[in-house]
């Protein structure tokens, strides 16, 4: 598992893959990772669970519908791998379950998988929270610390091709989509 830091350097670092790659994103609610997709890849590149929830039921805050919303978001994956499309999907990705669909999707494809973990403080992503338009409940944040820790201690053990690690200091990391 790669911690990717800018340490004091200061510069931006550089994760390099290629472009049959399932780029998993996962942290906390409020870690930043759709607006780190967002500032990265075009939109049709990335597959958010919350999207798909707002697909679904126009409400990207309904948990009531997150069976339906799931399958719709393991499908979207599923046809873009098919046709051989470079994907990211937008999801916490914290539950070992969900990782583990993700991974067989990208072997079934012969897709690398390859996890961007965000580990950003509770604090952080409570403060992020409270700015954002769709807010989480505030009883969720110490909970998805506590699967965020055990996350990082189980996927190096569950079969990604590449984990990396960005903290708070780390969110002008560059995608690199190697040709």
């Amino acid at each position: 598992m790669e911690r990717a830091t800018a340490g004091d350097t200061g510069m931006p670092i550089h994760v390099r893959v290629p472009p049959r790659t399932l780029l998993v994103l996962c942290g906390p609610a409020g870690s930043g990772k759709s607006t780190f997709a967002t500032k990265r890849f075009g939109p049709t590149i990335i597959v958010s669970s919350d999207h798909c929830r707002e697909l679904i039921c126009d409400d990207a805050s309904n948990q009531q519908v997150n069976r339906d919303t799931f399958d719709l978001f393991y499908y979207i994956i599923s046809k873009r791998l098919y046709l051989g499309r470079f994907t990211v999907a937008d999801s916490t990705a914290l539950y070992p379950e969900a990782r583990r669909r993700l991974r067989e999707i990208a072997r079934r494809y012969g897709f690398l998988a390859c996890l961007l973990i965000f580990d950003i403080s509770q604090e952080t992503c409570a403060q992020r929270n409270e700015l954002r338009q769709r807010k989480v409940e505030a009883k969720v944040l110490p909970y998805h610390a506590a699967l965020l820790q055990q996350t990082l201690r189980d996927v190096p053990n569950e079969g990604w091709d590449q984990i990396h690690v960005l903290g708070e200091r780390d969110m002008d990391t560059i995608i690199q989509i190697q040709t």
